[in-house]
């Protein structure tokens, strides 16, 4: 699957095809606006992209000081000022596939 691809489909709606890594699960629901199920998912991922998207998941919620502590955690600088949270989750997307 193409990024392209992944953001018509993920746009489109409906629940993510469970063969998706459990990364590409979570932004999926992110964009279909499920953020608890996307966060349910995201919270479980051990590593720094599970950070990374975890991050991201809080700075859409407003949180913004558990957003830089996950940023810290996943070895990023924080994104709250620099792009849009589109742009964030289309660049977490394609470093997924």
């Amino acid at each position: 699957m193409t990024p392209d691809e992944f953001i018509a489909a993920a746009e489109a709606g409906g629940a993510p095809d469970t063969a998706l890594s459990l990364e590409l699960q979570s932004l999926w629901l992110a964009k279909a606006e499920d953020w608890h199920g996307s966060h349910n998912i995201a919270q479980d991922i051990e590593s720094k992209m599970g950070s990374a998207i975890h991050a991201y998941l809080h700075r859409v919620e407003g949180d913004i000081w558990n957003a830089n502590y996950w940023y810290t955690r996943a070895g990023r600088p924080n994104r709250e000022n620099q792009d849009g949270l589109d742009e964030e989750w289309e660049d977490l997307v394609r470093e997924n596939l």
